[in-house]
């Protein structure tokens, strides 16, 4: 894997439901490396602190290899890396191949991969159609957050180098088709209880899901 673009936001103001509210979705690519902290990625807008930043939030990474898709769908948009939302635009990122709980050393920064994206209205909102939300829950390549284990700066043309791959885990690919699945895979949904490379809220939440063997 590796870095195509590097994005950041500055805050932008959209209304929803008659509603005035900030966002940093509205990303564009940046001419230096960026440096990742711990909870976000410096200089970026994080305005839903809620869902977005945080230790297992810190960086969003999409893949490179999935715009020819968005484009086809959504033509008449303005079109640059970072449209999805990302910080990281990254060639080859394959979430079926992603485990949750890998460790990747890139640039100068050392990062593992927690949970995919999770699209909500401001992302309806920028591609005007909230319709995109199920399109992009179907076509099952959400990226990927990670937690910065080490802070550092990344820039275009590193690369993602597998530090430690994840045992008992499951892929990025699969925790996306099982959260939002009526019927709830379970041998998934335990390797999923188990990792701590989930936040304890995502997992005491999906708990609720597990069945009674």
């Amino acid at each position: 894997m590796k870095i195509i673009s590097t994005n950041i936001a500055e805050p932008t103001k959209i209304r929803f439901n008659g509603k005035e509210v900030l966002t940093g979705i509205y990303k564009t690519p940046t001419t230096n490396p960026i440096f990742l902290g711990h909870e976000l990625v410096k200089g970026d807008e994080v305005s839903d602190r809620k869902h977005h930043g945080g230790i297992f939030k810190a960086c969003y990474l999409f893949s490179a290899d999935y715009y020819a898709y968005w484009k086809n769908l959504y033509p008449n948009l303005d079109w640059n890396w970072g449209m999805l939302g990302e910080n990281i635009t990254v060639s080859g990122l394959d979430e079926t191949q992603l485990r949750i709980g890998d460790i990747y050393k890139v640039g100068h920064a050392l990062v593992q991969i927690t949970q995919p994206r999770e699209p909500c209205f401001k992302f309806g909102v920028k591609f005007g159609n909230q319709g995109v939300l199920q399109q992009f829950i179907e076509h099952g390549h959400p990226g990927t957050y990670v937690r910065v284990l080490e802070e550092g700066l990344v820039a275009v043309g590193d690369t993602f180098e597998l530090v430690e791959q994840a045992k008992n885990s499951l892929t990025t690919a699969a925790f996306f088709e099982m959260l939002y699945a009526k019927d709830k895979n379970q041998d998934h949904l335990s390797l999923a209880l188990k990792n701590d490379a989930l936040p304890l809220k995502k997992r005491e939440k999906l708990a609720t899901f597990k069945k009674n063997d």
